[in-house]
């Protein structure tokens, strides 16, 4: 099974060949940000994470459509969007909220974490195990109520 960064090169010269330059050019920012982050860090990425820049990049995302669509720059919005599509495509299947949760509070009993002052090391452990699965909103979301509790 290829690494998710071959398969994205993958589907690059895939879409060269297509000449879907849309498709290309989000291609094209993923994998520039996966160097940029090699190169600055002098390491070879592993899947999760790549997985983590994807994530990253798609708040990005998501962040311009919402500033492009207060603006009514819809065409710009759109822009976004057909990216926001292409990268969704390189995440692994998300966990519901009740997934979440239960992860949480396993993490919670693992740590014997009490309360709200156990919020770091929880969240630490918890965007280690969950990185690509989860929205790391949701994720601290589920945190602060389960040390709530």
């Amino acid at each position: 099974m290829p690494t998710l960064k071959e398969r994205i090169t993958e589907d690059m010269k895939a879409a060269m060949r297509a000449k879907e330059t849309d498709r290309l050019g989000a291609i094209r920012m993923l994998t520039a940000a996966i160097k940029q982050k090699e190169v600055d860090e002098r390491i070879e990425l592993d899947d999760a994470a790549v997985v983590g820049i994807v994530d990253k990049l798609l708040k990005q995302r998501k962040d311009s459509i919402e500033a492009f669509e207060k603006a009514g720059r819809q065409d710009l919005a759109d822009k976004e969007k057909a990216e926001v599509a292409v990268l969704q495509a390189y995440l692994p299947a998300r966990l519901s909220a009740d997934e979440v949760a239960a992860e949480v509070k396993a993490i919670v009993a693992e740590l014997g974490a009490k309360g709200p002052g156990d919020m770091g090391k929880v969240m630490g452990a918890a965007k280690q195990r969950l990185a690509g699965k989860a929205e790391m909103g949701q994720v601290s979301a589920a945190v602060k109520a389960a040390l709530a509790g």
